[in-house]
């Protein structure tokens, strides 16, 4: 089968409770449809990213486009996956460039050419893992491990909508607002309509904001002239790499974390699918890794496997790669278009908190699904400790300092379950063999 040949599947499939497989698509006009929804689910966090880190947002879009496209390339079409800005990179990302926002990073190079650096160990991995198989990595991230992973990140990011996206009580109503849009949109809806529950979710929340606001006063009006006045095409702000022996040895690491993202979308995937995906593991490492690089070339943040994206196949039952196919060949043009920049930074800051709060709370639900897909026993105390400590550490954002360096929550949550696992595992297994 070449890259772009996939069986195409009508609505009726869905509306007969099936699901659209990677290596099947609903007709064009429906697949770019569910391609925008896909755009949306990952635009706050990929714009978010960059802006907590003074990179420029267009370009971190733009580049988000380019390493889906890479990744689609380099997995053969089979993994539906976007490629997305990594919040695993802000905390050493500002502690190597010394970054106090807002506004434009001054040693912006410096960090791209430590994303460099991990970008280049995370396909070093890859390698390592396409020619000699996943059970390596898998005998230090089980099943227990890589559902606690997938699970802290949503958990981890919970804060992002409800402490910075709501600053009035009135914003804080409207994010409520927002996610009952999005649920009854999810639930009470058929066919193509509720598969793009997220997007007409938030059309719905924009429309009911700007009637409180525009219309009845109660809000921060719906500001709609930075569209008309933006330009339809227009070059991003390209920075060059600086490479920095310190700052390329605090950064590198993230590669490891990203490893766990990557393998726990990759198996979230496989249990949503029923179709393994194991085979294509090493390919997903170095398609990550190589856009990762790509966008370090040219002033993008690190990027990584979208759980955002993943929650909405979640919820939509449709897993074509077409999809992402087409979502990254819209993320290349709109990162030309200071326009779309323009209509997304139109949306109300707290509708997009809601959709947030939904998509976020998706991919804890994600993790989740991954412990109970691969029975995963909390009888045993392991596992239960194992998936106890990290939900924990990562939901509260648990910080370890090295010295100038700082691990953050979503980076002590994965160390932490990946050596807390190798700890209490060496020690059953020993007791199993009469050791202790």
């Amino acid at each position: 089968m070449g890259l772009f040949n996939w069986t195409e599947k009508s609505a009726s499939t869905l509306n007969n409770g099936g699901v659209i497989a990677p290596d099947e698509r609903l007709p064009w006009p429906q697949t770019g449809v569910m391609g925008i929804q896909h755009l949306i689910a990952m635009f706050g966090a990929t714009v978010l990213a960059p802006i907590l880190m003074g990179f420029d947002p267009n370009v971190a879009i733009l580049m988000s486009g380019i390493g889906t496209l890479i990744f689609f390339i380099v997995t053969g079409g089979k993994v539906p996956s976007y490629l997305g800005s990594s919040f695993a990179f802000i905390g050493v990302v500002i502690a190597a460039s010394g970054y106090a926002g807002p506004g434009p990073n001054a040693n912006l190079g410096v960090a791209l050419g430590g994303i460099i650096a991990c970008g280049l160990v995370y396909t070093l991995i890859g390698v390592i893992v396409q020619a000699v198989g996943t059970g390596w990595i898998e005998r230090f991230m089980p099943p227990v491990v890589t559902g606690a992973v997938v699970a802290v990140i949503g958990l981890n990011l919970a804060g992002i909508p409800i402490k910075n996206m709501a600053p009035t009580g009135f914003d804080a109503w409207m994010q409520g607002i927002t996610f009952v849009c999005v649920a009854l949109v999810a639930v009470f809806t058929r066919g193509m309509l509720q598969r793009l529950l997220i997007l007409m979710g938030l059309i719905i929340a924009s429309l009911i904001y700007a009637v409180l606001t525009n219309g009845l006063g109660m809000g921060k009006p719906l500001d709609l002239s930075g569209i008309a006045n933006a330009a339809w095409l227009g070059m991003p702000n390209f920075s060059k790499p600086v490479f920095e022996m310190n700052a390329m040895l605090l950064i590198a690491p993230v590669a490891i974390i990203l490893v766990a993202e990557n393998l726990g979308h990759i198996k979230a995937v496989t249990a949503m699918t029923g179709r393994n995906l194991d085979q294509y593991m090493g390919r997903a490492f170095i398609g990550d890794g190589v856009a990762t690089m790509v966008a370090g070339s040219a002033g993008g943040t690190g990027v990584t496997t979208y759980a955002e994206n993943i929650g909405v196949m979640a919820a939509t039952k449709i897993y074509s790669t077409a999809i992402f196919f087409v979502a990254g060949l819209m993320a290349v043009l709109l990162g030309f278009s200071p326009k779309f920049g323009a209509l997304i930074q139109a949306i109300p800051l707290a509708v997009m908190g809601g959709v947030s709060i939904v998509v976020f709370g998706l991919i804890a639900i994600a993790g989740a699904k991954i412990w109970v897909d691969n029975k995963v026993d909390f009888s045993d105390n392991k596992n239960l400790l194992v998936a106890a400590i990290t939900l924990i550490l990562g939901t509260g954002d648990y910080t370890l300092k090295f010295g100038g360096f700082a691990l953050g929550g979503i980076g002590t949550a994965t160390f932490g379950a990946i050596i807390l696992y190798a700890l209490l595992n060496r020690g059953g297994t020993a007791r199993a063999r009469g050791e202790g």
